[in-house]
């Protein structure tokens, strides 16, 4: 099936990361033709081009939830976008149009919802965000990430969701832990990678940044990412003569697909994406969920692994450079345990998700023509 396809998220990799999922599917199983919509500011603005995919652009703020008069800026902004995302939608010519939620989303919902084009959005975490609450009513179809997530919803609009997981690229699936390290020229030491996620995140840097400063590099591998804003104040905290080929910091991974599959311990954030990628890949893991995020929805996806014996969960409340390089090194020191970790972490993944979201869009699509003719 051939078909054109717009795709809009973005703000975070974790918002980004599965539409170039889905997009990489589509494109490669339906030969489709992808068109991007992000804001010029956001992550999407790096991510998608780095890709090889076109982009649009549309200007959105996100809503500030109390009385204020810059809301009055951002509803302008808003209906301007739903303006324009008319405009592209018009010139491409979609069959259909993806959202993966971030705040530019919603108005190309909206404007693909008001011209008749089908929709799907899909929701990352298990307690739906304010773009999904709000376009939920309005969207063809909805890929969750956890079945709780209909609990969420009233009963006509839970009907529209579909379980799939977090959408992962194909290229994290294909590749072995030999490959991974073979790639990365890793040697027999274990391998620890520690992720703040894709906007970085303080106290997590301060941990790892101290681990470093104490690890004896004879007996492992690092690999830190600091996220791009936190990537200096992070240099200034390590002992630099410690950073070497075995032990390094980067401000951004772009090749995770080979990173994670390599790794014998995550440190990590427990966002939605990074679940769905530990658990499909089967990583032992340390999360440490942020307090500074919604519903506080990564303590909920941090504990579903630990209950299941996947992770460590350390909350942020309790981190400290003491606790987390005890936790690594029970670990490393543990071959079994990881095995263990790494079976039950599998037993929760999800590999197929672009998959199923490609088999809805191609039944979304195939019903509007129905309809129209």
């Amino acid at each position: 099936m051939e078909l054109k396809a717009i795709i809009s998220g973005g703000g975070t990799a974790g918002h980004i990361n599965p539409a170039l999922a889905i997009a990489g599917h589509l494109e490669k199983y339906h030969n489709a033709e992808i068109l991007f919509v992000g804001t010029p500011t956001g992550m999407e603005s790096t991510l998608v081009p780095k890709a090889g995919y076109p982009m649009e652009t549309v200007v959105v703020e996100g809503l500030i939830r109390k009385l204020t008069f810059k809301n009055v800026k951002v509803l302008y902004h808003f209906i301007k976008a739903v303006s324009d995302a008319k405009k592209i939608i018009r010139k491409f010519g979609p069959d259909i149009v993806i959202g993966t939620s971030g705040y530019v989303c919603a108005p190309v919902m909206v404007a693909a919802h008001k011209l008749g084009i089908p929709t799907l959005i899909h929701e990352q975490n298990v307690i739906p965000g304010f773009t999904v609450k709000l376009t939920a009513s309005i969207v063809d179809a909805i890929a969750i990430s956890f079945s709780d997530t209909t609990k969420y919803f009233k009963p006509k609009v839970a009907e529209k969701c579909f379980l799939t997981g977090n959408p992962l690229r194909e290229n994290m699936l294909d590749i072995s832990y030999e490959e991974a390290r073979a790639r990365l020229e890793l040697d027999l030491r274990p391998f620890v990678v520690a992720l703040g996620g894709s906007l970085g995140a303080r106290a997590v840097n301060q941990a790892v940044a101290e681990y470093i400063n104490s690890v004896d590099a004879s007996k492992v591998q690092v690999l830190a990412a600091t996220g791009k804003r936190y990537y200096d104040e992070f240099m200034g905290q390590v002992d630099k003569e410690k950073l070497s080929d075995s032990i390094r910091v980067e401000p951004y991974i772009y090749n995770m697909e080979e990173v994670l599959p390599a790794a014998d311990v995550v440190i990590a954030r427990a966002g939605a994406l990074t679940i769905g990628e530990l658990t499909a890949l089967g990583r032992p893991s340390i999360l440490i969920p942020s307090p500074n995020v919604a519903h506080d929805h990564q303590t909920y996806n941090a504990k579903s692994l630990a209950s299941a014996g996947a992770a460590v969960l350390i909350p942020e409340s309790e981190l400290s450079a003491e606790k987390l390089k005890k936790e690594i090194d029970g670990l490393l020191s543990d071959e079994q345990k990881r095995e263990e970790m790494s079976k039950n972490a599998k037993k929760l993944g999800i590999t197929d998700g672009a998959k199923r979201i490609a088999a809805r869009v191609c039944e979304l699509i195939k019903s509007k023509a129905e309809i129209r003719l």
